[in-house]
């Protein structure tokens, strides 16, 4: 039981948990020339959109790049809205940080239980 009065706590405090996930087993990265046979993009450009930050990647000991397993699909989704909108670089990171916020508050929505009348945007 609290000490505070009922009436004092918020009717619906909760305390929201952060999810963090812990490898039993470390999850190889994926090499430059594996993603890029993967994804059918050239190193080159991958290794733009990784410097423009549309991509994680992350080094290993010798400073080359490894990628985490998503790579391929992130590449994709980028090509996608690259061709498929025409959007420039600049854009391009914007669109994808908006995206991002879209699906996470749309998450946050369904645990929430709230539903909408109106279909999803997608």
């Amino acid at each position: 039981m609290s000490d505070r009065p009922a009436e004092a706590r918020p009717p619906h405090a909760r305390t929201h948990e952060v999810g963090v996930q812990y490898a039993i087993v470390p999850v190889p990265g994926l090499s430059l020339e594996t993603v890029a046979r993967r994804s059918g993009l050239h190193p080159d450009l991958i290794r733009r959109f990784v410097a423009l930050g549309l991509v994680d990647a992350g080094s290993d000991a010798s400073g080359r790049l490894v990628f985490a397993p998503t790579a391929p699909a992130a590449l994709a989704r980028v090509q996608r809205l690259r061709t498929g909108l025409c959007l420039n670089y600049a854009s391009l990171g914007l669109v994808l940080d908006l995206l991002d916020r879209i699906s996470l508050l749309e998450a946050a929505l369904r645990r929430a239980g709230v539903r909408s009348d109106l279909p999803p945007w997608t």
